[in-house]
């Protein structure tokens, strides 16, 4: 069956930027592409009483303007040397991004969401647009891939992977990690990070580790130890010693990495993020 991916748009750089990366990450794998950009009406929120309806001049007109827009990713789509391993699909709704991303998945049985880390109106001091973490924290199905504005994909040779060992691993929750770890010929570095001893693991903990280990079998993985006390400058210095590509989260609510954006690992790196971040959801 063909790799199923969603990407949402709001015509932003940053989001044309995240078309590009998907297309050029699984440019060997056949995809489908589903393209959907959830509008607005000017006047009106999702939440008033009252919902534009088909005809009434301002829902045309916004839905006027999102769907030629979306003729103009298309347009820009055709300009890329045609890949006959990927077909596009398109949508416009009237809705919040979050559920209409939500409904997609659902209907169209989405492998994987790949976004930009911000849209058009996120400022610049926040670090992750407030609707890629609206998507991350929300969407449980499948994982999300979120990528830095002008970020271009030259490669992914070096994955990063931080764990703490605390909870088993499930192998079809890794898998996005996995195949893509095999696509690319890519080096997984887990990064253990401990934040009360020295690297010492307890019974449970060196089950976790064992089990991790069998997951990665076939890839090509290596085992590192990352004090927790350097943390904030350790994980953004392997990243930058390694060449890494990527960084992947497994996001496990209340535990370790708690919900890895509302209450993050990311902020407790100081995680400005240069490359793209896999977030894997263990529900």
């Amino acid at each position: 069956m063909d790799k199923r991916i969603l990407l949402p748009t709001d015509y932003s750089q940053n989001a044309w930027n995240a078309i590009i990366y998907a297309m050029d990450l699984y440019q060997n794998v056949r995809c489908d592409f589903y393209i959907l950009n959830a509008f607005q009406v000017s006047g009106y929120t999702l939440d008033s009483m009252r919902v534009p309806e088909t005809g009434e001049p301002y829902y045309e007109a916004a839905k006027q303007e999102s769907e030629e827009a979306m003729q103009r990713v298309m347009q820009m789509i055709e300009l890329h040397p045609r890949n006959d391993k990927h077909r596009f699909h398109t949508k416009t709704t009237l809705n919040s991004l979050t559920e209409a991303v939500k409904s997609t998945v659902a209907k169209k049985d989405i492998d994987l969401i790949v976004m930009g880390t911000k849209g058009i109106t996120e400022s610049k001091a926040r670090i992750f647009g407030t609707n890629t973490v609206n998507v991350m924290e929300q969407i449980r199905e499948c994982p999300v891939i979120a990528v830095p504005n002008g970020y271009r994909l030259g490669g992914l040779k070096e994955i990063v992977f931080p764990t703490d060992y605390r909870t088993a691993f499930k192998k079809r929750k890794m898998s996005d990690l996995v195949e893509l770890a095999r696509l690319w010929d890519a080096k997984i570095n887990v990064v253990h990070i401990d934040r009360d001893r020295d690297g010492t693991l307890d019974r449970k903990e060196q089950a976790n580790k064992e089990l991790l280990q069998e997951i990665l079998q076939g890839t090509d993985h290596e085992m590192h130890f990352l004090p927790a006390d350097k943390i904030s400058r350790g994980i953004n210095t392997f990243i930058d010693d390694n060449g890494c590509d990527m960084v992947a989260f497994l996001n496990k609510k209340h535990l370790f990495f708690g919900s890895i954006l509302s209450n993050p690992l990311v902020k407790k790196i100081g995680y400005d993020p240069k490359v793209p971040i896999l977030e894997l959801n263990d529900n």
